[in-house]
């Protein structure tokens, strides 16, 4: 058994600076930037959210500017095989997550837990 669900949105944004981009954001959201202090993370802005709140996050892409949702999961092996049977594909391995495309062509990512309230919360799958 494994547990997943969704964890939140990112904001791809194909810029030469986040910084604008995760400005016009916060403001739009009302919510504080929140940068990361890992040096791995430096194309990435937090906008800091509550614990319990879906984790929103822009990042700087090659690729055209879009939204994608992540999927919060304990056991990503498990939940990219789950997503695989309902006709997703896996795309890309990044770091400890997976970028993986919908069948309707949508990307997603299925990355570790981002919330406090996931182990309470997450919809249970048997294997």
């Amino acid at each position: 058994m494994h547990r997943s669900r969704l964890a939140g949105f990112i904001i791809d944004c194909q810029v030469d600076d986040i910084g604008p981009a995760a400005d016009f954001w916060s403001e739009a959201l009302g919510y504080r930037r929140r940068q990361s202090t890992d040096p791995a993370d430096q194309n990435y802005v937090l906008l800091d959210t509550g614990p319990d709140e879906l984790h929103i996050e822009l990042q700087k892409v090659e690729h055209p500017s879009r939204v994608h949702v992540d999927i919060e999961t304990d056991d990503i092996e498990a939940e990219v095989s789950r997503l695989e049977k309902l006709g997703a594909k896996r795309i890309e391995q990044i770091r400890t997550w997976w970028v993986m495309e919908a069948p309707t062509g949508q990307r997603f990512c299925v990355v570790r837990p981002q919330r406090s309230d996931f182990s309470e919360k997450a919809n249970r799958w048997e294997k």
